[in-house]
């Protein structure tokens, strides 16, 4: 049982975590390595699929073609996982499984090992939850396709799924359609040093964790290990929370979200209070409805890498507002983040400084302190001043993105030790003087 947080029954959600005594802002509460992990499909070129680090130039297997290696220890350490995996891959090449069904693969492999197995979990994954019974017809019949997928996907390495299943894992879990459910209901997305998804992992205890659309905690990953850290001073007997989606949405896109992928109504303060709705929807809606109506398209050159349509596309929105819309409002928002991204795809970076600076006041609104979304975007824009020469700027906009990180990342933490190596040399080349600057 981990020291700070205790297993309990919050009302009106079933199994929650609450805290065993004070914990105080900043404080680490616990850590987790998942019970099985894989780097998602579409960061599978650009992340090492052994210790989740982006790399520019990764190793292939051979054999697979799929799984990639930052350097030949690591592809010797994943081995021992990868092999069955292996095989399953090439059965089904050129098909490549989806996220879901390769993680449930890899906990069956885990399962398989008992060697591998941890006795010490606050949840096992028999008491996970899966939700088939309050599902649509049309997401059972979605699960029910990843299960036969998974059955397909496994029958060169374990032929007699079921009957193997039903030597080492939980009897709720046994069949193919019930351990995809928990999978798809209880998994975590692993993201990088920056918030972006590199994969997916299950962390068992983790799952107990409730949703607020203002939590008092966040997760963040450093490689495959997650850590759960307080942004809030908690009492003894009070639940701890996190967010399960991106918060900066309105009430009922947020509630629909939750419904539809996690089954339950949100009905924390914010959600009843609604209390930034208004402000999200700010401005003339003729002048904004067009941007909420582009966001699926652009969304789609992102995914596609076609970063100068998508910069055309937002530059052709936002020019013509003339202050109809606020930058406050949600699709404004959104679509200017979206510009930043592909200035910074396309070394714009002047006009990617304009755009990112445009949206740290909305940040700054929209994710109150210590939020680590807001600490990376003043990072983004700390690193925009500091590539123009801008130091004064960039000591500034650093100095703010540390003190948000070092409470949500903890002063250990990679993503920390890179910004104050960053604020050293920029204070250095403040000491310089003028005339070498």
């Amino acid at each position: 049982m981990a020291p700070k947080l205790e297993r309990f029954t919050s009302p009106g959600k079933g199994n929650g975590l609450r805290a065993t005594g004070r914990i105080r802002k900043g404080e680490p509460v616990y850590s987790a390595e998942p019970l099985a992990c894989c780097v998602s499909n579409k960061a599978a070129r650009q992340v090492c699929h052994h210790c989740f680090t982006r790399c520019e130039s990764l190793l292939r297997c051979s054999q697979c073609k799929m799984a990639r290696y930052c350097d030949t220890t690591c592809q010797k350490r994943a081995w021992s996982g990868h092999k069955r995996e292996c095989k399953c891959l090439r059965s089904l090449l050129p098909r490549i499984p989806t996220d879901s069904v390769r993680l449930a693969a890899r906990i069956i492999f885990t399962l398989l090992t008992p060697s591998q197995r941890s006795s010490e979990e606050l949840y096992t994954l028999e008491e996970h939850e899966s939700h088939l019974s309050s599902m649509s017809p049309q997401k059972r019949e979605g699960l029910s396709q990843l299960a036969a997928m998974l059955q397909l996907y496994l029958q060169q390495e374990v032929p007699n799924l079921t009957q193997e299943m039903t030597l080492v894992i939980p009897p709720s879990c046994q069949e193919p359609l019930s351990l995809i459910a928990k999978v798809t209901c209880n998994c975590f997305t692993i993201s990088d040093g920056e918030l972006q998804e590199i994969g997916v992992g299950l962390y068992p205890s983790l799952s107990l964790l409730n949703h607020d659309c203002r939590p008092n905690c966040v997760m963040v990953f450093e490689g495959t290990k997650l850590h759960l850290r307080a942004v809030q001073d908690i009492s003894p007997k009070e639940e701890l929370t996190i967010s399960y989606i991106e918060t900066v949405s309105l009430t009922v896109d947020r509630q629909r979200q939750l419904e539809e992928q996690y089954h339950f109504t949100c009905h924390c303060q914010r959600c009843d209070s609604q209390d930034m709705d208004g402000l999200m929807l700010s401005g003339d809606e003729a002048a904004w409805r067009p941007m909420k109506e582009a966001l699926p398209r652009l969304g789609e050159l992102q995914a596609e890498f076609d970063w100068q349509a998508v910069l055309e596309g937002c530059s052709s929105l936002l020019l013509p507002d003339g202050g109809a819309v606020p930058d406050e409002n949600l699709y404004k928002l959104r679509v200017t983040d979206l510009a930043l991204d592909a200035c910074v795809h396309l070394a714009h970076w002047e006009e990617a400084l304009r755009y990112g600076e445009k949206t740290l006041p909305v940040y700054r609104q929209y994710y109150p302190d210590p939020h680590p979304v807001h600490g990376v975007q003043l990072m983004r824009v700390g690193k925009l001043h500091h590539y123009l020469g801008h130091i004064e700027e960039t000591m500034d906009t650093f100095t703010q993105a540390y003190e948000i990180i070092k409470v949500t990342h903890g002063s250990a933490h990679p993503l920390t030790c890179d910004l104050r190596g960053k604020l050293e040399e920029c204070r250095a080349e403040l000491s310089q003087p003028s005339s070498s600057r």
